[in-house]
């Protein structure tokens, strides 16, 4: 932090940067569908949070549930070189997998597919559409919706500066 920044700047920054953290936790819980949670404290222990659950709690006991899952779990015993090999081909098999589909999706090599699985194809895209397009909906109801929150606040302020015999 530079020297010359005072305790105002910093009070600034920090709220800027507080908003826009929490606005991207906003953007990956609807874009990915994610459950978020995110606490932060100032420096002078003030609260701010943010959940995508209407219950923060909610959020907090999954991730418990998975920090002592994961504790839980016996250590695990070197895997022979066979096992090693057999995850390998698991592993492969399914990155192989996800390649074909995600070439498909792509709209590539569909010769390989059935009528049925063309089908099934439509309906994942058609509903992966429907979800990107309500999301976009979305952003531009809230970038139009703060637009106009910023176009009343600068027409506030213009109708201050301007002596009351005017209007």
């Amino acid at each position: 932090m530079p020297r010359s920044m005072g305790k105002g700047s910093v009070q600034v920054t920090f709220s800027k940067r507080r908003a826009g953290l929490m606005k991207k936790a906003h953007e990956i819980s609807v874009l990915c569908n994610a459950s978020v949670a995110l606490v932060i404290f100032s420096s002078k222990g003030a609260l701010y949070e943010y959940s995508t659950d209407s219950n923060m709690q909610r959020i907090l006991e999954r991730y418990e549930q998975c920090i002592y899952a994961e504790k839980a779990l016996p250590p695990k015993e070197p895997l022979s070189q066979e096992e090693l090999y057999g995850e390998y081909r698991e592993l492969k098999r399914k990155v192989d997998a996800m390649q074909r589909s995600q070439s498909h999706a792509m709209g590539e090599n569909l010769d390989t597919l059935s009528v049925i699985e063309l089908q099934q194809l439509e309906i994942r895209l058609e509903t992966a559409l429907k979800r990107i397009k309500s999301q976009m909906n979305q952003i531009l109801l809230d970038s139009i919706a703060e637009f106009q929150r910023k176009a009343r606040f600068s027409l506030i302020c213009l109708l201050n500066q301007i002596p009351e015999k005017h209007y």
